[in-house]
């Protein structure tokens, strides 16, 4: 008949010996005590941790003990589902042995792979946000790409701009005492394009320099005007 007590005393003693600065007795009847179990440093330091309660009841080992996650240190709660699965499953194949270490032993491997998706997170994160700022800058590099629907809404605004602008303008030369432009004044106007190159060479004074190397002396050109097929016209038209 197994003596179901002296394996459990046996088990507690244990414990203690190999978790000293982490185990803690709550109660002994029933028997009652935490583990404390850290994960290993992450990269920059982090650790995750749970502090795991058991309760010995009377038929353990051959049933499970009672467990709970008594206490916690960043982890989130799909982390601490994970851990009460995996004591579970551990629980059940081990049945009929002495079992904490063993899950204790589980969690701890358990907690290593969090601090270690924790590390693959933090990475993926650094370069998802490397992506969005290199295409932000090809965004801003190369400009909004031009299509025919944002054109067309871009001249359609342009041109709901420029109407507001010239009513404002002609309210402003009424209020000012100007006559009002008739629909043809108005019309000339906004077509001016007629007289730019004019404008331009007010604007320059008339100072437009020229490049005389482009052009050739006419006295330098080897023309014989005797030749009655010599058609100054048509030296115009070669050039072309």
């Amino acid at each position: 008949m197994t003596d179901y007590a002296e394996e459990q005393r046996n088990e507690l003693e244990a414990m203690e010996s190999i978790y000293p600065d982490s185990f803690t007795v709550l109660s002994e009847d029933p028997t009652s005590f935490t583990i404390t179990v850290t994960s290993d440093a992450g990269e920059n330091g982090e650790t995750v941790e749970a502090t795991l309660k058991f309760t010995y009841v009377g038929k353990y080992p051959d049933e499970p003990p009672l467990w709970e996650i008594h206490s916690q240190e960043n982890l989130d709660d799909s982390d601490m589902e994970d851990i009460i699965t995996l004591l579970q499953q551990q629980a059940e194949e081990n049945l009929g042995m002495v079992m904490i270490f063993t899950l204790v032993t589980a969690v701890q491997d358990k907690l290593n792979e969090i601090v270690d998706v924790m590390k693959n997170r933090r990475e993926e994160e650094k370069r998802r946000k490397e992506r969005e700022a290199e295409e932000a800058e090809k965004v801003e590099f190369q400009g909004t790409v031009v299509t025919i629907e944002n054109f067309l809404a871009w001249k359609a605004k342009f041109e709901l701009d420029m109407a507001e602008l010239r009513r404002k303008k002609q309210k402003e030369e009424e209020q000012a005492g100007k006559p009002k432009l008739t629909g043809k004044q108005l019309f000339e106007r906004d077509h001016n394009l007629d007289t730019s190159d004019i404008q331009f060479l007010e604007d320059a004074g008339n100072s437009v320099e020229v490049d005389e190397s482009l052009f050739q002396d006419i006295e330098d050109l080897d023309l014989d005007e005797d030749d009655p097929t010599f058609d100054p016209l048509e030296m115009g038209s070669d050039e072309d």
